[in-house]
């Protein structure tokens, strides 16, 4: 469920936003940040599939040194129709792009969905002295520790946390210094408390957020 990366091991870090398939709108940022493929990171948040032009090709990134992901709701709705035959929920919420390729194409890309299942729902960042924490949704406890058991499906699908925050009614999350999230898109992005919230939704035409740490 977790997955710890050590910043010393890269020159920049990134973390990005729920890319859903804007794999050109991503490429087109790394170049504005001169993004070096060698020596740089990218950390998404989770949700890399539907609804926009290329989801395959936001999957193959995860076969890419320099990119690492944790699982979003998305992954989790495809692997769960993968799983049982029953794709109706996918569909529904932009998963129909695979159902729409050839053959020989969905069979690759079933196996590249099918590695999402390793992917980790937390990521524990250390840079600069500081301990970033990377989920999908949300962190749903109150003091965050190494793997610490918290519930899955809050992880990837909650919004509690981020309306709290809205209303005024937020607070810190303990045990780290920093908390990224997506899941929910903003018109820009959110910053309450310990807590940055980064899908601006791209897809939907707006600005691909992309946050540099280190």
């Amino acid at each position: 469920m977790y997955q710890r990366i050590d910043g010393e091991n890269w020159r920049h870090v990134f973390i990005v936003g729920d890319l859903h398939g804007c794999l050109s709108e991503l490429i087109s940022e790394l170049k504005l940040q001169h993004f070096d493929y060698h020596q740089d990171l990218v950390v998404s948040v989770g949700d890399l599939i539907d609804r926009g032009a290329n989801s395959p090709g936001c999957l193959a990134l995860l076969g890419s040194k320099w990119f690492k992901a944790v699982k979003g709701n998305h992954e989790a709705m495809a692997l769960e129709a993968l799983d049982e035959g029953e794709g109706m929920l996918w569909q529904m919420n932009g998963g129909d792009w695979y159902r729409e390729l050839p053959e020989p194409r969905q069979h690759s890309v079933q196996q590249a969905l099918l590695h999402c299942r390793e992917l980790p729902l937390v990521i524990e960042l250390h840079t600069q002295g500081k301990t970033l924490v990377i989920a999908h949704a949300d962190y749903p406890a109150s003091h965050y520790s190494w793997n610490q058991p918290v519930d899955e499906h809050l992880l990837v699908w909650s919004r509690d946390r981020l309306n709290k925050n809205l209303q005024g009614r937020g607070a810190d999350i303990d045990g780290a210094d920093e908390f990224y999230f997506g899941h929910t898109p903003l018109k820009e992005a959110g910053h309450f408390h310990n807590q940055y919230y980064i899908d601006t939704g791209a897809v939907f035409g707006n600005k691909l957020t992309m946050v540099q740490v280190q």
